[in-house]
């Protein structure tokens, strides 16, 4: 089988990131954004989702965390599209529901082309910061948003239990992990579409 992985480089005004992924990997790990609660969450996509993942970004966390993780979940989400290229062989779909302690999220995702979020994660009015320098939950959401758009996914997480901030979000990434994991799975040479694309 062909290598599954791409390395790619984004820089703006904002940020500047590196990314290296391979899709078949053993979940080798190493993040470093700035945010030490976002490299946690980013540590266990890599990891349960069975990548080997490298991703540094330097951002302006002196205005907000906003444009990091937002900037990181772009460039994620193109090295994916890269590595997976044409999808040929892959299973294409995934989902599971995932709990951690009184949390419980479900993910599910296709490997569509078609960029799509459906984000059912309720984590209150003002869900407290997390982390130091501080991460908003509520960057969450916005971190899958441009992952699926630069990925060209469909992603549905829902919450279906939980009231701890921290095991909400990372059940959240782990659920999205396993089910990339076994989206991903090549099962034999063909592209999984009646169409012939992804």
């Amino acid at each position: 089988m062909t290598s599954r992985a791409s390395d790619l480089e984004r820089v703006t005004k904002e940020t500047a990131i590196s990314v290296s992924l391979q899709v078949d990997g053993s979940g080798l790990v190493d993040v470093a954004t700035g945010l030490p609660f976002f490299d946690h969450m980013l540590g266990q996509l890599g990891r349960h989702g069975g990548f080997d993942l490298t991703l540094k970004a330097e951002g302006d966390l002196e205005v907000d965390a906003h444009h990091t993780v937002e900037d990181v979940g772009i460039a994620l989400g193109e090295a994916l599209s890269r590595a997976l290229a044409g999808k040929a062989g892959v299973r294409r779909f995934g989902s599971i529901a995932v709990p951690l302690d009184e949390a419980l999220v479900e993910a599910a995702l296709d490997l569509s082309g078609r960029p799509y979020l459906a984000y059912d994660v309720d984590l209150g009015p003002e869900p407290f910061p997390l982390g130091t320098p501080s991460f908003d939950p509520q960057l969450a959401e916005e971190f899958w948003r441009a992952f699926v758009t630069s990925a060209a996914i469909t992603l549905h997480v829902r919450l279906r239990s939980g009231k701890n901030v921290h095991h909400i979000i990372e059940a959240s990434f782990k659920a999205v992990a396993r089910a990339l994991r076994d989206a991903v799975r090549v099962e034999g040479s063909a592209i999984p579409s009646t169409k012939g694309v992804l």
